[in-house]
């Protein structure tokens, strides 16, 4: 399979559960109709983004997996033959919850999962309150349509992360994600942090030499506490290829589902002009362990 035909699907949430997956539902049905084989949702898709605000009531949107939402993913993976990407509130056990993306094979299956590793603490965005640190490692996930490299919005500016999944096998990098602009932060600040955004994943691509496929959510959301401003999430969702270029782009002010053609040869190709992996020095790298040099 040179081609793989990948859908991104964009959307707003609000505070019904049943309505958001029948947005993500949607979505995924239209990147189907239009030839996707991989579709792939945003960060937390099933719900408002609750971290920005620390509320115990919150631990009640958390579900097991397997559970509802992969039963429903699963089921719809089977029936239109494709493998999804979810990213779900996990509950592991009582007071152990994780913020975990789930791969459903065309089957229906659970192919994998991974647990997200960096969890920010910033306002707005309290998410160590939610979420233990994930221990699964950055270990690519085994499907139908390749080796999956998911990682986790937060994991998306930690070159670390990005290379690792790269070394063990992972033929493309896919960050499902929940990121925006503080309202009252000017333009020229709101675009400063979406091209860091753009930039940083756009590099991983580059550096690594694999595709990079990010869906993040789009719309304002209150801050239920009331104390902050809430959150513009800026969309802009998109499909970066091996050399960092923009194969697709999607708007920052409305929902879209995207359907991009990925060359999966061309990660062959550009590896052998650009050979990084071999002229690493990983004999020179021993202090990448520490935290910080003094």
């Amino acid at each position: 399979m040179k081609l793989l035909k990948v859908g991104l699907v964009q959307q707003s949430c609000r505070d019904n559960r049943e309505e958001n997956i029948a947005r993500s539902i949607s979505g995924i049905r239209e990147a189907a109709t239009n030839g996707a084989r991989l579709v792939v949702l945003q960060e937390l898709h099933c719900g408002p983004y609750f971290c920005q605000t620390e509320d115990t009531a919150c631990f009640d949107l958390a579900e097991p997996i397997p559970g509802p939402a992969t039963d429903t993913f699963g089921a719809l993976a089977k029936e239109l033959d494709i493998v999804i990407v979810t990213s779900l509130f996990e509950k592991r056990a009582p007071g152990l919850y994780h913020n975990t993306a789930v791969v459903l094979e065309t089957d229906g299956s659970i192919a994998g999962k991974y647990r997200k590793m960096h969890i920010p603490d910033d306002p707005g965005y309290y998410e160590k309150f939610y979420f233990t640190p994930g221990d699964l490692g950055f270990t690519p996930i085994d499907t139908s349509v390749g080796r999956l490299g998911v990682l986790v919005c937060w994991d998306q500016w930690y070159p670390e992360a990005a290379r690792l999944m790269a070394m063990a096998g992972a033929e493309m990098l896919i960050y499902p994600t929940a990121i925006g602009y503080d309202p009252r932060d000017d333009q020229e600040e709101q675009t400063r942090q979406r091209e860091a955004w753009v930039t940083i994943q756009r590099s991983h691509a580059v550096a690594n030499g694999i595709p990079v496929i990010s869906v993040n959510r789009v719309g304002f959301e209150e801050d239920p506490s009331g104390v902050g401003a809430g959150a513009q999430f800026w969309g802009n969702s998109f499909v970066a290829g091996c050399q960092g270029e923009q194969v697709a782009v999607a708007g920052n002010d409305q929902e879209q589902v995207l359907v991009v053609d990925i060359d999966r040869q061309r990660s062959e190709d550009v590896r052998r002009i650009w050979p990084y992996l071999r002229d690493r020095r990983i004999d020179a790298y021993d202090d990448l362990v520490r935290r910080y040099r003094d």
